[in-house]
């Protein structure tokens, strides 16, 4: 799972960054230069560490987010084009996180000459837009072209311009293409098609100390954060971070809540691996079947699926034992089509 952090110059995004993965990557950014940071950061999950104890095994893995924080985008940068390198980046997150400056500081200017987090919101969400209506009608007009030169798979051509032309009409109105519904066929026709507003948003206000969030009223969620000051709690040790969360009325850090958000915004739960030499957590989409779930740990699990072995977290916790919740018949056989649960622990069979 990777998320980009994205945002007008001056908006903290790179605090936002070093904030929820405990980071120290510069908040000055090099001018001239593109810069990205990526952070791979443990999922926070007490189920992980309760497995642990139960089976000590020699590994405990917990799941992965990637975080990214992205050069600042100015506005205006969709007429005069984002740059291949920058947009490459963002075409490989699978939802972005839009960092909004709410915090008042004279040292440090806002591109646009005042604080005003609404309308930033929706200066980028406009940029994002512009950038999408304006790859879409490049396509339109090549499919125009490839119909005036013939030689061209004509169905497949008719199915493309239809396709595109609602994906205009969506932008054209304004709406994020994240919004559509979409057949199979037509996600896979748009996976290689880098799309911004087809990702997942979340806009996070980043607060003064002792600032209120704004009133928002968003067609996507958002969060609120004291962002310069998370970061300096983030990285103080554990002891030291406890004692100014409880000053400052902090019961969970951003790195917590921003995970728990992230699997909301992109609908992913954790199921578990467990045996005497690993304990993992696996991340899957909601949904997906025992099948597609197996494909996550392995390939070859999926491809040779036989059955999966399912007990749940919860009956499993609670019956202490693997050999308890088989007594108890909370152990089941359950097929390809079986649909994973969270907290769902696993043990797939496989003829591969």
């Amino acid at each position: 799972m990777k998320l980009g952090i994205i945002g007008l110059p001056q908006s903290g995004k790179t605090t936002i960054f070093n904030a929820i993965t405990r980071g120290n990557a510069p908040t000055t950014a090099s001018a001239g230069r593109i810069e990205v940071h990526q952070a791979v950061v443990d999922v926070p999950d007490p189920r992980v560490d309760l497995l642990s104890k139960m089976f000590n095994p020699r590994k405990t893995i917990y799941s992965k987010v990637t975080y990214a924080d992205i050069a600042g985008l100015d506005s205006g940068s969709a007429k005069s084009g984002i740059s291949g390198q920058l947009l490459n980046v963002i075409n490989q997150m699978d939802a972005l996180i839009l960092v909004v400056r709410a915090f008042d500081n004279d040292n440090v200017a806002h591109p646009n000459g005042s604080i005003n987090p609404l309308r930033d919101v929706d200066t980028m969400t406009s940029e994002l837009l512009l950038n999408d209506l304006i790859a879409v009608e490049r396509k339109l007009e090549r499919l125009v072209d490839e119909r005036k030169k013939g030689g061209t798979d004509k169905t497949l051509n008719a199915r493309q311009t239809e396709l595109f032309e609602k994906l205009h009409a969506a932008l054209s109105d304004s709406k994020p293409l994240r919004d559509l519904e979409y057949t199979p066929e037509e996600e896979k026709e748009l996976s290689s098609f880098g799309l911004l507003t087809r990702k997942r948003l979340l806009t996070v206000f980043n607060l003064g100390e002792g600032q209120s969030a704004p009133d928002a009223n968003l067609d996507h969620p958002s969060v609120a954060l004291m962002g310069k000051l998370e970061m300096e709690i983030a990285q103080l040790s554990a002891e030291d971070a406890a004692v100014f969360m409880e000053e400052y009325g902090i019961k969970e850090l951003s790195l917590n809540r921003m995970i728990n958000v992230s699997y909301e915004l992109l609908s992913e739960q954790t199921f578990f691996t467990v045996g005497e030499d690993e304990v993992r957590a696996w991340t899957t989409h909601r949904g997906a079947t025992a099948q597609e779930a197996a494909g996550e740990i392995h390939t070859d699990l999926s491809r040779g699926f036989v059955r999966a072995e399912v007990v749940a977290y919860e009956d499993l916790t609670s019956l202490g034992s693997m050999n308890e919740a088989k007594a108890k018949g909370k152990f089941r056989l359950e097929g390809k089509e079986y649909i994973v649960k969270d907290g769902d622990i696993m043990h797939v069979r496989s003829s591969l």
